[in-house]
C-alpha cells in the first residue's frame, strides 16, 4: 500500500494544512510506507522518504492529468488522502472539476480518504457571488462524499455539517485531531526567546491576529495588563508586529512590555511558547481542536487560558486540560490569567494535564496510528 497526499499547501508554505501534511507525510515515512505528497509549486528539495511531487500547480485539467500519471506510475494498491479545504484547490474555491477527478480515480480503484478540515462556506447576507459559493461548495462535498472510502473530520462539529451531503450514504465520519506544530530538532544555535522580562511575568499569544481575535484578545489585555502581576506581553506569530502598534497606540503605558516576534520557525517558536508563563488564547466560536494555535501550547505542556463556545467540543471541560471560560466572560478570562500567573502550584498542575492530554488524543504518533489502524 502506498499513500498519497493531496493537498494545496505544503512547507514551505506556512499554514495549518502545510503543517498537517508535513505531520502525516514523515510520520507515515518513519512508520516505514511509501509517501508521496502531490502540492502545487515550485519545486521543493526532497524530504527524507517522502517523494514530493509538485505537479499541482492551479489545479487545472491539466495538473490534475500530470498528477494522475504520477499516481499510475506507482504500482499496487493506492490509499489518496484528500486535504480538503473547499477554498485550497484553485479555481477561486469553485473547483467542482477536482472533485470529479478525486471521483474517477475512485472509480478507477484507489482507496480515498477525505480529511475535512473545512466542509463549505456558509450561506448568509453578502454578495451574490458568495451564495454561489456556498451553494457549489455544497455540490463538491456530495461528490467527495460519495467518492470517500473514509471520512475524517477535524472536529466532530462538522459530522452534522456533512451527514446530509452524504445523501444517505451510511459512511462513517470519524474525528481525526488536528496536531499542534510539533517539533523533535534541537533549538538551531541554542535559539533563545526574543525578550528579556526583568523579572516580570510573561503571557502570550500565539495567532495570526484576525480582527475577530484580536478584538477578543485586546479586550482582555487590558485588565491583564493593568493587573497586579504587571506582565509582559509576547505576541508569537505573523500579524503580531501591527497588533503590537494598535496596542500601543491605545495603551502606550504598555511600552517597553508589549514584544512581538512576527512569524517563527519551529524551534524559535518552540523556545518564545516555552518561555510564556500563561498563554492566552480567546476564539469566538471557542476553543477546538481544529485550533492549532491553541495545539502548540499544549503540545509543549503550557497553560492556556480560553474560551468556550458554540464550537467547543465537550472535551475540554471533561479532560480539563486548559483554564475554560465562557467567550462572553471578559472578567473571569481575565481573573482566571491572573490567577495562574499568582499560584505556581496551579499552574504546574494545569501544565502537566495539558501535555497529558495532548499525548493521549492530539500526538502526531496518535494521529499516524489512527490512520494506519483504518
Amino acid at each position: 500500500m502506498s499513500w498519497h497526499l493531496i493537498t494545496c499547501e505544503y512547507p514551505p508554505d506556512v499554514g495549518g494544512i502545510s503543517d498537517h501534511t508535513a505531520q502525516l507525510a514523515s510520520g507515515l515515512a518513519a512508520a516505514g510506507d511509501e509517501v508521496h505528497v502531490y502540492c502545487p509549486g515550485p519545486a521543493r528539495p526532497a524530504a527524507g522518504a517522502v517523494h514530493l511531487h509538485p505537479v499541482l500547480g492551479r489545479f487545472s485539467s491539466a495538473d490534475l492529468r500530470h498528477a494522475g500519471e504520477r499516481i499510475d506510475a506507482c504500482p499496487g494498491s493506492r490509499r489518496l488522502v484528500i486535504q480538503w479545504v473547499p477554498h485550497g484547490f484553485g479555481q477561486r474555491s469553485l473547483n467542482l472539476g477536482f472533485c470529479l477527478w478525486v471521483a474517477r480515480r475512485a472509480r478507477a480503484g484507489d482507496l480515498v480518504d477525505i480529511v475535512v478540515h473545512e466542509p463549505y462556506l456558509d450561506f448568509g447576507w453578502g454578495p451574490l457571488r458568495h451564495l454561489a459559493m456556498a451553494a457549489v461548495h455544497r455540490l463538491m462535498t456530495a461528490v467527495l462524499l460519495r467518492a470517500a472510502d473514509r471520512v475524517w473530520i477535524s472536529t466532530p462539529a462538522w459530522e452534522s455539517r456533512l451527514r446530509p451531503y452524504a445523501l444517505g450514504r451510511a459512511i462513517e465520519m470519524r474525528w481525526l485531531p488536528v496536531p499542534g506544530c510539533e517539533t523533535t530538532e534541537t533549538p538551531a544555535n541554542g535559539a533563545k526567546p526574543m525578550v528579556a522580562t526583568v523579572g516580570r511575568p510573561l503571557v502570550g499569544h500565539f495567532g495570526t491576529y484576525g480582527e475577530a481575535v484580536a478584538t477578543l484578545l485586546e479586550a482582555r489585555l487590558v485588565g491583564v495588563m493593568e493587573g497586579a502581576s504587571r506582565p509582559a506581553l509576547l505576541l508569537l506569530g505573523a500579524g503580531g508586529e501591527a497588533f503590537a502598534t494598535r496596542l500601543l497606540a491605545g495603551h502606550p503605558q504598555w511600552r517597553g512590555r508589549v514584544h512581538a516576534t512576527g512569524y517563527l520557525s519551529p524551534d524559535l517558536l518552540d523556545a518564545h511558547l516555552t518561555s510564556c508563563d500563561v498563554l492566552m488564547q480567546p476564539y469566538p466560536d471557542g476553543i477546538t481542536v481544529r485550533r492549532t494555535s491553541a495545539m502548540a501550547a499544549l503540545a509543549r505542556g503550557r497553560a492556556v487560558v480560553t474560551t468556550a463556545g458554540h464550537l467547543t467540543e465537550p472535551l475540554w471541560a471533561e479532560q480539563d486540560a486548559v483554564a475554560l471560560v465562557d467567550v462572553s466572560d471578559t472578567a473571569r478570562f481575565t481573573g482566571e490569567v491572573e490567577r495562574l500567573l499568582h499560584d505556581l502550584p496551579a499552574r504546574r498542575n494545569l501544565e502537566a494535564r495539558a501535555r497529558a492530554v495532548y499525548d493521549a488524543h492530539f500526538s502526531v504518533d496518535r494521529l499516524i496510528h489512527t490512520l494506519r489502524a483504518a
